[in-house]
């Protein structure tokens, strides 16, 4: 495999396990978010899921052994009601679109072009959670948040 598309790989498995991630952080939304958002959140996690599913399958193509989605993940923060899941939903999109920034540098031609839809699709989730943008939604060395991770609990 040459190199550019190895890094093509690791992009599309970080991307994969960041989707894992927040298709598990959407269930915690759904259970606290407040009646009126809960279409919203339904949105956003079969979003996340479609997303999930088309990687899973890039990464087959490529020939890769696509990473497994963990058993459960740690939260940045609790969430015990409807706000604090509003700033979890509006933290997993920020996180998602960090991941898709790689991907996009990472890719070429579709694939490049499939990141950067999910980029602007997750930054735009973020600024209707959030209630406002940040200057540059997937670069967080430009947007003043630090790098963000999916931390499994396992």
């Amino acid at each position: 495999m040459s190199e550019s598309k190895a890094g093509e790989l690791t992009a599309l498995q970080a991307a994969l396990a960041a989707e894992h991630a927040a298709v598990w952080a959407y269930g915690v939304v759904g259970g606290r978010i407040r009646e009126g958002r809960r279409d919203e959140a339904r949105s956003a996690y079969d979003a996340h899921r479609a997303r999930r599913d088309a990687l899973l399958r890039e990464v087959l193509d490529l020939e890769g052994e696509p990473v497994a989605a963990e058993p459960g993940y740690a939260l940045p923060f609790a969430v015990p009601d409807s706000p604090a899941a509003v700033r979890l939903a509006a933290e997993v999109e920020d996180r998602v679109a960090g991941v898709y920034s790689d991907l996009v540098r990472a890719s070429t031609g579709k694939r490049r072009r499939t990141a950067a839809e999910a980029l602007r699709e997750a930054a735009v989730r973020a600024v209707r959670w959030r209630g406002e943008s940040v200057a540059f939604p997937g670069l967080a060395e430009h947007a003043g948040t630090g790098s963000v991770t999916a931390t499994p609990t396992a």
